[in-house]
């Protein structure tokens, strides 16, 4: 689970689907070796690699390797659990659907509010963004990764099988 303290409230979500971004990976912000904007992707194991993308949206990477080694996991998308009138707020669209809310990685950092001021953070202590574990046990669904040119037909993607928050064409996530 995703958890955002955020004014007192806590944001909550199931992580139901993540892309996989490893070194060796022509998609991968870490390919090229690091630099300032990716600094944080070669970070130790479980805190955050927040990045601007498209001059529009703010995304969540975990990263997911031994400090030195540019890998991390994008996180997509959440299944919203707490804090849904506020997430509706930071999305600035009353009219969405629980599922919609934070389906989509800008879509999820607008409703938790995860900017550049968390690139960097420790996803295992950091007390305004952390994750947190959960008993539940989904089916798990793999398919090539959304958006991408390069090594675009690799299955780098996990999501929850029938979830309805998971992103991207139906298609993509039977």
């Amino acid at each position: 689970m995703l958890v955002r303290e955020r004014n007192g409230e806590l944001l909550a979500g199931r992580i139901v689907e993540t892309e996989a971004y490893i070194p060796s990976d022509p998609a991968s912000h870490a390919f090229r070796g690091m630099t300032r904007r990716n600094r944080a992707m070669f970070g130790p194991p479980f805190h955050a690699y927040v990045y601007f993308i498209y001059g529009t949206n703010w995304c969540l990477n975990v990263t997911s390797d031994a400090a030195g080694v540019g890998a991390a996991v994008l996180v997509r998308a959440c299944e919203p659990l707490s804090g849904l009138a506020a997430m509706r707020a930071l999305r600035g669209r009353p009219d969405l659907k629980d599922h919609e809310l934070a389906r989509g990685p800008g879509n999820l950092c607008r409703a938790f509010a995860i900017g550049p001021e968390f690139d960097g953070a420790d996803l295992a202590a950091d007390p305004l963004l952390w994750i947190a574990g959960t008993q539940a046990a989904v089916p798990v669904g793999v398919s090539p990764r959304i958006g991408i040119t390069k090594a675009a037909a690799e299955p780098m993607r996990f999501y929850a099988r029938g979830n309805p928050s998971v992103s991207g064409r139906r298609a993509l996530s039977p």
